[in-house]
């Protein structure tokens, strides 16, 4: 049985592992664009800050691991250019080359999106979505003065972080009202007031067009200019289904539409990681959750169902969780604003807690939690000291569909100095009990 598998990324090399795994004897082949797999670009604002040191830490795995320990041929630099029943085209050593396969798996990843404005293509302006341009973003990060970086999503304050730890002076350009748009105002107002500290943050303005003459020397907003050696746009990726779009059903979101069993509309072809669609746990409907640990689990999924075996992948929360400077943030499930957005009538709770006993010293943490009027948790947003305890925390009560009442009486551990006997958590469940009329 031949098995390809287009991208080698986390969802690529998972699902290739597994098969392997499971038939030891089938032939599977990655076919990757780029120099390298089981690459982590979410890794890259790190690696520019200096928090890694070599960018091969990068990658979870070398290619050689994959070919001799398990079996897997993988094929680097080499770009499918089409699809057709049976039979893929691979560019790579400058000339075309045809497979055939049984069974495809598409696990081409998401590209940056971009602003399509004047200016683009100018030297100097860059994303780093890509794992190839992490050591270009590192090299024109270290060589300039002014820095400026378009978007404040989580790679955008990850960026801001990491340059402005260069000692380099950092403008962000954010088009909504707040950083870290998915969040609702209490908590993205704790974000913006730790981000002014270190970083120039303008907001509500949108980036009109870029000027230089050989490279970028100046970022044009409709409220004003701003002078830069770099340009970092980070506004957002898009599935990457060009070749997929010509062969599979696409989903509403412009991913690839799947099944819990990673299937796409044609028998024998599957898709998997930040170009499929999936199921977001909290609203049950289809959705595109771009993110690596969702990635993992979908190329395991795909895996185990293009051996021939049995599994079902549930859908994911968007967990996630960063951080800028010594403020951790992290969000599971949905805002009060989405929740809203998708129908469901909200109550909702906003807490600032300290995060161990009162006689040791601790850090605040701010903590808002959403439900809908039955109970129901919808999601938990944080900033502050000891966030991921709580997320994780969140997130297995969200993924297990539990209510107010369970958050509520849920044992969490008592340690002094990280937490309290009136869990944060506990605590908003607790103000949430007055909204909801429990006594």
């Amino acid at each position: 049985m031949k098995v390809a598998i287009i991208g080698g990324g986390a969802a690529g090399m998972t699902a290739a592992s597994r098969v392997k795994a499971l038939r030891p004897n089938w032939d599977v082949m990655v076919f990757e664009k780029s120099g390298f797999v089981s690459h982590a670009p979410c890794g890259i604002p790190f690696y520019v800050g200096g928090a890694v040191n070599h960018f091969e830490e990068l990658c979870a795995y070398d290619i050689q691991h994959f070919r001799v320990e398990r079996g897997i041929d993988v094929h680097v630099n080499s770009r499918v250019v089409s699809v057709d029943d049976g039979q893929i085209t691979v560019e790579e050593e400058g000339r075309e080359k045809e497979y055939e396969w049984d069974k495809l798996l598409f696990a081409t990843g998401s590209r940056a999106q971009r602003l399509n404005v004047v200016g683009e293509e100018l030297d100097g302006i860059l994303c780093v979505n890509d794992v190839d341009r992490a050591q270009e973003v590192k090299a024109k990060a270290m060589n300039s003065e002014n820095v400026v970086i378009i978007g404040s999503g989580y790679i955008g304050v990850e960026m801001a972080d990491a340059i402005s730890r260069l000692g380099k002076k950092v403008t962000v350009i954010e088009v909504r009202e707040r950083p870290l748009p998915e969040y609702d105002a209490e908590i993205a107002a704790i974000i913006k007031s730790e981000m002014e500290k270190v970083v120039e943050l303008k907001l509500s303005e949108r980036v009109v067009a870029f000027e230089g003459k050989e490279r970028v020397e100046k970022v044009i907003t409709n409220k004003g200019e701003y002078p830069c050696d770099l340009a970092i746009v980070a506004v957002g990726v898009h599935p990457n289904t060009e070749i997929a779009s010509r062969f599979i059903k696409l989903g509403k979101s412009g991913a690839i539409k799947t099944n819990s069993r990673m299937e796409t509309s044609r028998e024998n072809v599957y898709a998997a990681g930040d170009c499929a669609e999936s199921t977001n746990v909290v609203t049950g409907k289809e959705d595109w959750i771009p993110l690596a640990a969702p990635a993992n689990k979908m190329g395991y999924v795909a895996g185990v169902n293009i051996a021939g075996l049995e599994m079902h992948y549930p859908g994911s929360l968007k967990s996630q969780l960063t951080s800028f400077r010594d403020l951790e943030i992290g969000k599971a499930g949905l805002s009060e604003s989405e929740a809203i957005r998708e129908g469901f009538e909200v109550v909702s709770a906003f807490i600032t807690s300290r995060t161990s006993a009162r006689y040791l010293p601790g850090g605040l943490i701010h903590l808002k939690v959403v439900a809908d009027r039955n109970g129901k948790l919808l999601g938990v947003q944080a900033a502050g000291k000891d966030v991921s305890m709580r997320i994780y925390a969140a997130s297995a009560l969200l993924y297990n569909g539990c209510n107010v009442k369970d958050m509520f009486f849920t044992d969490f551990p008592y340690y002094p100095p990280i937490s309290r006997v009136w869990d944060p958590l506990v605590v908003a469940a607790r103000n949430l009990f007055r909204k909801l009329g429990i006594p």
